[in-house]
């Protein structure tokens, strides 16, 4: 699409995203894309149930493009609609980890040059996937995690002391004091159950999570499998020695970390554990993930 395009673009922006940088960005987004000339149409909520209603309102518009102002929750949080109709998506990152666009090259913190992509960019073809636990199913775009880390997750999203990143580090040292091993049982397809004792588990689309960690740092995007990363249960202090493995991606190939790749898996653990993916609860085990190969058509750097 340019300029001259006699269609429109439609802009999604979900304003709690990145404690309120969803907003903020959403009007520069918004400007940047009128200043070129284009016929621009916003949606804008008050709250992430509100986002998924309004993402449907305006696919149904049959856009040129959906610009998403958000982060890789808000993403998936719309992924329903958005794949039914096969609009691109345009995404300007406005979340707390920013993972999808980390992953594809998307500018962050320059909100006008992202929604320059809704007209700029090439038009590339991802995989998304889903997560189905006895509550339902749901979509998701980068990594889920069933561990210490989705446990410290859930804990961060708990405290209310102190405030910004220094929560999540207070809350990791927390999970690190009462660190459990889970009894995992993954039942890849088409390959062996692998039964594992170990600290996390994640099952990734793509390499990164939690604002940049290399968690599976061999996934393609676009090859319609999943990227398995567990670490086994190596023992409370070295786990600490793993940490600065893995924000390195030097924690593949080690004999202490168990990895495969598979299409879907169904993963089975001890009561107590969930799963977060994208940064957001999904639900308790056991669940069953599945990769969609390029199901979304996504607008990245050319």
């Amino acid at each position: 699409m340019t300029e001259r395009s006699g269609g429109h673009v439609a802009v999604l922006v979900n304003p709690v995203s990145g404690r309120g940088a969803g907003a903020a960005s959403g009007r520069v987004a918004v400007e940047r894309l009128r200043a070129r000339g284009v016929d621009v149409r916003v949606h804008q909520g008050s709250s992430a149930s509100e986002t998924v209603a309004l993402a449907r309102r305006a696919v149904d518009e049959h856009p040129d493009v959906l610009v998403v102002v958000g982060g890789d929750g808000t993403v998936a949080s719309v992924l329903g609609p958005v794949l039914d109709s096969g609009v691109p998506l345009a995404l300007v990152p406005a979340g707390t980890g920013n993972d999808l666009a980390r992953e594809h090259g998307i500018p962050l913190g320059d909100a006008a040059a992202a929604a320059d992509l809704a007209l700029d960019g090439v038009r590339r073809r991802v995989d998304t996937g889903t997560v189905t636990t006895a509550d339902g199913t749901r979509h998701f775009v980068t990594v889920l995690c069933a561990g210490l880390d989705s446990l410290t997750n859930a804990r961060t999203n708990r405290m209310r002391w102190p405030a910004g990143p220094a929560r999540y580090k207070v809350a990791v040292y927390l999970e690190w004091l009462r660190l459990r091993r889970f009894g995992y049982r993954l039942h890849p397809v088409g390959e062996p159950v692998v039964e594992q004792d170990g600290y996390m588990l994640a099952v990734g689309l793509t390499r990164f999570y939690g604002g940049g960690v290399p968690i599976c740092p061999d996934a393609d995007p676009a090859d319609g499998l999943l990227d398995l990363t567990l670490v086994q249960a190596v023992g409370r202090f070295r786990v600490l020695a793993f940490d600065a493995r893995i924000k390195a991606g030097r924690h593949v190939g080690r004999p202490d970390v168990t990895t495969l790749r598979t299409s879907a898996v169904r993963l089975e653990g001890p009561a107590g554990l969930v799963a977060y993916a994208d940064g957001e609860l999904v639900g308790a085990v056991p669940l069953t993930v599945e990769a969609h190969r390029e199901a979304l058509t996504l607008c990245v750097p050319g």
